[in-house]
Order: C-alpha cells, then sequence, then structure tokens
C-alpha cells in the first residue's frame, strides 16, 4: 500500500473528512477550512494525535533489531523495524495500524 493510501485510510479512521488533495511537502489538505494540513507520517503531533483518538497501544522494543509494535483491535498487531530512525518507525505503525482501522468504517 503507498503512502497515500495509507494516509487516506487514517484519515477516514480519523474521522477528519474527505482530503481533498496533497499538496507539495506531502501532506493532506482537507475540504474543511479548520482542518489543517495533515501528514502523521511526518508529523510527530499528528501521530500522537490519531494514537490517542483511535486507542492505540504502541509498544517500542529496544533490543539489537528495534521494532515498534501498534496494537489496536482490526488486527491486533502491525510492526515495523526501527532502523536507524525509532521516531519514523513509530509514526508509520501508528499510520499502518489506522488504515487498518480505516478499511473497517
Amino acid at each position: 500500500m503507498t503512502d497515500r493510501e495509507l494516509l487516506k485510510l487514517a484519515a477516514k479512521a480519523y474521522g477528519i473528512g474527505k482530503p481533498a488533495y496533497v499538496n507539495d511537502s506531502g501532506s493532506w489538505v482537507f475540504i474543511d477550512p479548520n482542518t489543517p494540513n495533515w501528514n502523521p507520517l511526518t508529523n510527530d503531533g499528528d501521530a500522537l494525535r490519531l494514537a490517542v483518538k483511535l486507542h492505540l497501544h504502541l509498544q517500542i522494543d529496544d533490543t539489537e533489531l528495534g521494532e515498534v509494535f501498534a496494537f489496536c483491535e482490526v488486527p491486533s498487531e502491525i510492526s515495523e523495524l526501527t532502523g536507524s530512525d525509532p521516531y519514523h518507525s513509530t509514526r508509520r505503525a501508528i499510520v499502518r495500524a489506522a488504515a487498518e482501522i480505516g478499511k473497517t468504517k
């Protein structure tokens, strides 16, 4: 699934309306003028608000391999290897879990 598709499904799960378009920085711009540009794949604040709103449970494994898990009802677990940027991996795990929730709505 592309980042664009992930963000669209995550927005659906978040309940912030239909995105109008993606701007040059890759953020979604929404039809509602009160909704700011939104990209939880690149913005820590957007990702945290998404995780809180959807009641996601996060677990960050700090072993050698390093992995981030986002737990939600559907499916039970999403994981991302942390690699060199654990913040990026955490945001991505959150968005992937939200996209799975968005598929069910």
